[in-house]
């Protein structure tokens, strides 16, 4: 299993998520994982028991990781939202701004470029899902 890394003070879970499907057919888990392609939607009746959901990147182009987080989180998700897979440190801040808490690359990456990524910017130009305010509401109030 790959080294998670977290956005936020709270320590990952250590739940092993289940497939969307099999998520959808049992009542006691409460650890998801979802594939591209997959609707993100579908979970959004059982928010307030899912503890992880696990959003997979099985390759870099791959986007749609990133609306199933932002579907979540405009839903009111407050859980742990982790991405996993094939990510690069060029997405650390996109997972960031999607509302990721915590991340599980495929390959592991320099714990330096993390920190360089995540320091690189320090205003913001979209409201997005991880509170930070943008720039020209900051001017403007």
């Amino acid at each position: 299993m790959p080294d998670i890394l977290n956005f936020r003070d709270r320590a990952p879970s250590e739940e092993a998520s289940v497939s969307l499907d099999a998520f959808l057919d049992q009542s006691n888990a409460n650890a998801v994982k979802i594939e591209p392609g997959e609707d993100a939607r579908l979970l959004l009746p059982m928010l307030d028991r899912i503890s992880l959901v696990e959003v997979s990147f099985p390759v870099f182009g791959d986007g749609r990781g990133y609306s199933a987080a932002r579907i979540l989180r405009e839903a009111g998700y407050t859980g742990e939202l982790r991405g996993s897979g094939e990510i690069l440190v060029d997405q650390i801040n996109f997972l960031r701004r999607c509302g990721f808490d915590s991340f599980a690359p495929q390959t592991p990456l320099s714990p330096a470029a993390v920190d360089r990524a995540l320091s690189q910017f320090s205003e913001v130009y979209q409201a997005t899902g991880d509170g930070r305010s943008p720039v020209w509401a900051l001017r403007h109030g």
